[in-house]
């Protein structure tokens, strides 16, 4: 593995592909909570940087040590997936609609909720353990952390988005965020 502009260039790819869904239910957040502080955003971005750094470090530390257990767990890495964002989506789903039209509040972003989300959303990137097999561990992790910088700037983005979207949307926003969520777990669990 060299250092070179190939290998940040790549890393910070990798770190937008494996942001996509993170930016989607970013915006999801900030659709269900418009009038979220900037440390709350930080906070929400941050979880997410986090747990898209972490999984493909537990990927490499897979390939590295534990291979044969981690191919046996590889098949159901989009279920697990599809299954948490089905219950964060269903139950913001369910308090949308449950939700009189009057009523402006709309539920908050709790910590339970956002670390479903972070392990949901980068579940799948423990496969991109593989893809960075052949580096030693300081370009892993130098790979792993620009992967997380460009998720925490990407999901900040989203939450922004969400924001000044949910304040127009009102009390349909828990709704729409409800099911851009569900549709991210068919999406992972489909492809």
């Amino acid at each position: 593995m060299e250092w070179n502009v190939v290998f940040f260039f790549n890393s910070v790819l990798l770190g937008v592909g494996l942001a996509m869904d993170t930016f989607c239910v970013s915006l999801s957040n900030g659709l269900s909570e418009p009038t979220m502080k900037a440390g709350k955003m930080c906070k929400i971005a941050g979880v997410f940087a986090f747990f898209q750094a972490m999984m493909p470090m537990i990927g490499w530390i897979c390939v590295h040590t534990v291979l044969q257990y981690f191919q046996a767990f590889e098949k159901w890495i989009p279920w697990i997936a599809f299954g948490l964002l089905l219950f964060i989506g269903g139950k913001m789903l369910i308090e949308g609609i449950r939700q009189k039209s009057d009523e402006m509040e709309r539920p908050k972003v709790g910590r339970a909720a956002l670390l479903v989300q972070g392990v949901a959303t980068s579940i799948d990137a423990l496969s991109v353990g593989f893809t960075i097999a052949e580096y030693d561990l300081l370009p892993a992790v130098v790979c792993a952390l620009m992967i997380a910088t460009t998720t925490f700037v990407i999901c900040v983005s989203g939450v922004k988005i969400g924001k000044k979207l949910g304040t127009r949307l009102a009390n349909k926003a828990t709704i729409l965020g409800g099911v851009i969520l569900i549709v991210i777990g068919l999406e992972i669990l489909l492809a």
